[in-house]
């Protein structure tokens, strides 16, 4: 099975992939989360392991425009929770004094901004595609540069932990999904007999109303099924217009699931079922 994720080899993403991998696996790395979704989408992969929430900084937002808007004969078969353990990595011999860029993905920059405010006061930070792709670059300047990625990182490209556990809380997880496209049959074995979850979008109502959105996720209450998460992102055709992710307990094919995708499916003009799955 050829499984695409996040690259390049060394991200957290491959971390996971390994972690819930069956035996066999060509692992294919990719520079962005949209390349590594649409490798599913196009056939050039038969699954995908992308992150979509951390408990610091909330969603992923570019797996999630990805699935909503560029991917819609794929689905997420599985999930993963992940723990985050975060490494400060430079060219060996340097020390932490003297470091004067942090390089990272976003996330991570964001999930260290106690220890990069207490430790490193003033030093500039800079953005790359992901933890792993950071490393490479450190590694490959003779600039007083560090980066922030895995420990997996730290020793597939030779580099020097200058600090572990640098995130701002030790609970520190992400949580990935395993894409696949619908009915391919791909999946990690730890995906279990059976679905207990499902994650789905919508949009397209009269959310501009009051009450509008209270309404339509009634069609849930009504039947007694909790929501676990909610979030709104732009549809990205004008402003003031949503697309709502939800994620909720029970597998489609429940009655009391089917009934309320059925009655919701009657008040939006576009809803997706982006995955029913085994709960982590």
């Amino acid at each position: 099975m050829r499984v695409a994720f996040l690259g390049p080899a060394g991200t957290f993403t491959e971390e996971a992939l390994r972690a819930s991998a069956p035996p066999g696996v060509r692992e294919q790395a990719h520079a962005t989360v949209y390349e590594t979704v649409m490798a599913v989408e196009q056939g050039d992969a038969d699954a995908a392991v992308v992150p979509i929430e951390n408990s610091l900084e909330g969603s992923v937002t570019a797996t999630l425009d990805t699935l909503a808007i560029e991917a819609p004969h794929l689905r997420i078969v599985a999930e993963l929770v992940h723990p985050i353990r975060h490494c400060l990595i430079a060219q060996p011999g340097t020390a932490l004094a003297t470091v004067r860029r942090v390089v990272s993905h976003p996330q991570a920059l964001a999930q260290c901004a106690s220890f990069l405010r207490e430790q490193l006061t003033g030093v500039e930070h800079a953005s790359t595609t992901s933890t792993a792709e950071a490393v490479r670059i450190v590694l490959a300047t003779s600039e007083p540069w560090a980066a922030i990625g895995s420990r997996l990182s730290a020793g597939l490209y030779e580099g020097s932990v200058l600090a572990e556990g640098i995130e701002d809380r030790s609970d520190n997880i992400t949580r990935f999904v395993w894409l696949a496209r619908a009915g391919s049959g791909a999946a990690p074995p730890s995906a279990g007999p059976g679905p207990s979850k499902t994650s789905l979008v919508f949009w397209g109502f009269n959310d501009s109303s009051p009450g509008a959105l209270v309404d339509v996720l009634g069609e849930f209450a009504e039947r007694d099924i909790n929501l676990t998460r909610i979030e709104s992102r732009p549809r990205r055709v004008q402003l003031g217009r949503y697309m709502f992710f939800v994620d909720l307990e029970g597998g489609e094919r429940d009655a009391a699931v089917a009934s309320a995708l059925a009655a919701l499916s009657e008040r939006v003009r576009t809803l997706r079922v982006l995955g029913s799955y085994p709960a982590a």
